[in-house]
């Protein structure tokens, strides 16, 4: 495992114990990238150096830690200028990656599907192409490693008329994604969908698996999942389907390159019927974490949909924690997908805001409109249907605008 040094800086905005639960997160990071901290230093500064966003010295006190640890790999809990990076690999004689270049070498770990695959190299070519200087030629003598995984893998052309070819042609391949998402959407306007939607590591995808039995791939790492997944909430109750989404959990400073090239599969959140928002109460710090996500969501333009937030990891949180957060969120429900707490209510209140969307009702449908309503049809759940001399007795049930297109065919001319 690569050994590295975490850098953040304490501004007068920005406390210095704060500083330090920003860099445990970078830590947490740093390991699901496939590097181990070995030291990790805060410098408190009234303002960014802009030749080393550190200073000098402090730089040059980091390159003889790095010597006498043998540490390979300095990261930044910031984004870095591409002249910072050249002028800190000079001084410091170390790989240097800033908090975006090791987020997006995590994405690029874990794209399993060739849309996230897509998605990903347009985020690493978007943060590459600026950086295409000499500084960088040593990375095209380099076999991977993190910060170059993905393009990096393969020899890394420096050339930026080659780059922008490729982002050209990936942007080219990401729309006819979104098409064929678009095309998807509209087959499933008979259908009730609910987002997970959370900071990453709060547990959507060990939710989704209790909650519709399937077995998503979970485990206690960031950014498990990248891909949009669909499963069905299993229920007798409704007849309606009822699908649950999990989605990619959000991060603080969450690159933006990466939300544009994800915004088709991000746009998933924007379709659904209902938002549901998993905190995690045993986090200290989850209070900033849904902050975060709120703003993530806004952004999309999402903020305004139906929602529901519930309170995970219920049964490991500290005392006075779900007291608290449920204080913060009157409608909350407190949860467990480990000991299943609470996880029927979630179901049924899953159901009862289904119920809302989609009503049943009784139309008769003259007999010359039949190929008006055959096109309606299938946007619907037809409950019954009876041929009379003159007409067609339905009994449907689905979203209000359909069911008003098909009642305005019910009337007479």
């Amino acid at each position: 495992m690569i050994r590295c040094l975490l850098v953040g800086v304490s501004l007068p905005f920005l406390p210095y114990q704060k500083v330090e639960d920003y860099l445990s997160e970078l830590s947490f990071l740093a390991e699901t990238s496939g590097a181990k901290e070995v030291e990790r230093i805060i410098q408190k500064r009234d303002k960014i150096d802009a030749a080393y966003f550190i200073g000098e010295g402090k730089a040059k006190e980091i390159a003889e830690k790095c010597s006498k640890e043998k540490i390979s790999l300095v990261i930044f809990d910031d984004e870095l200028s591409p002249s910072q990076v050249k002028n800190l690999e000079k001084v410091i004689g170390v790989k240097i990656l800033d908090r975006t270049g090791l987020i997006l070498d995590i994405f690029a770990k874990r794209a399993r599907t060739r849309e996230a695959q897509a998605q990903v190299s347009l985020a690493q070519y978007n943060y590459l192409l600026p950086r295409l200087t000499r500084a960088w030629g040593h990375l095209s003598r380099q076999a991977g490693g993190i910060g170059t995984r993905g393009v990096g893998e393969t020899q890394l052309e420096t050339d930026r008329r080659v780059i922008r070819k490729r982002i050209q042609r990936l942007n080219e391949e990401i729309e006819k994604i979104t098409l064929r998402r678009d095309v998807q959407s509209r087959r499933r306007e008979n259908t009730f969908i609910c987002s997970l939607v959370g900071y990453t590591n709060v547990g959507k995808s060990t939710l989704m698996n209790v909650l519709t039995g399937s077995k998503l791939f979970a485990e206690n790492r960031l950014f498990a999942t990248l891909d949009t997944t669909f499963r069905k909430l299993k229920t007798r109750a409704f007849s309606q389907e009822i699908l649950i989404v999990d989605t990619i959990g959000f991060i603080r400073k969450l690159p933006h390159s990466l939300v544009a090239s994800f915004k088709s599969t991000l746009s998933e959140i924007s379709n659904s019927d209902l938002l549901i928002y998993i905190i995690d109460v045993s986090h200290p710090d989850y209070e900033e974490q849904f902050s975060v996500v709120k703003e993530s969501i806004a952004e999309l333009g999402c903020f305004e949909l139906p929602s529901l937030v519930l309170l995970n990891k219920c049964d490991i949180a500290p005392e006075g924690f779900v007291e608290r957060a449920s204080r913060m969120f009157p409608e909350s429900i407190p949860v467990s997908a480990k000991t299943l707490d609470n996880i029927d209510i979630v179901k049924k209140t899953i159901i009862k805001e289904a119920e809302k969307s989609f009503k049943g009702k009784l139309f008769k449908i003259p007999l010359e409109k039949i190929e008006d309503y055959l096109k309606l049809k299938d946007k619907v759940t037809i409950l019954s249907e009876k041929y009379f001399n003159d007409y067609l007795k339905v009994e449907a049930r689905g979203r209000t605008e359909i069911l008003s297109l098909i009642e305005e065919l019910s009337k007479k001319t």
